[in-house]
């Protein structure tokens, strides 16, 4: 698993922190390793009940980029950085 601080960008707010992410993919753990980050180019794309995003991973995986989108609210710029 991977944990990340995150931001998010609106139109004119700038980057914004948000609540970190914490990335698990249980099946298929060379995408995720349990005890790692996704490789670089791997991305994630999630979609439910409380959000959808897409993001995809850079510098062996210590940071994201994407889109996000919350429920009642528009897309969003959406990036993040490992915790240490």
């Amino acid at each position: 698993m991977a944990v990340y601080d995150t931001e998010i960008h609106t139109g004119g707010g700038g980057w914004q922190q948000d609540q970190p992410l914490s990335l698990s993919i249980a099946n298929r753990g060379d995408v995720v390793p349990a005890d790692g980050r996704p490789s670089t180019g791997t991305t994630v794309t999630w979609s439910g009940d409380e959000g959808k995003g897409s993001v995809t991973f850079f510098d062996d995986g210590t940071r994201f980029e994407g889109t996000a989108q919350f429920p009642n609210e528009g897309p969003v710029g959406y990036r993040g950085q490992v915790q240490d």
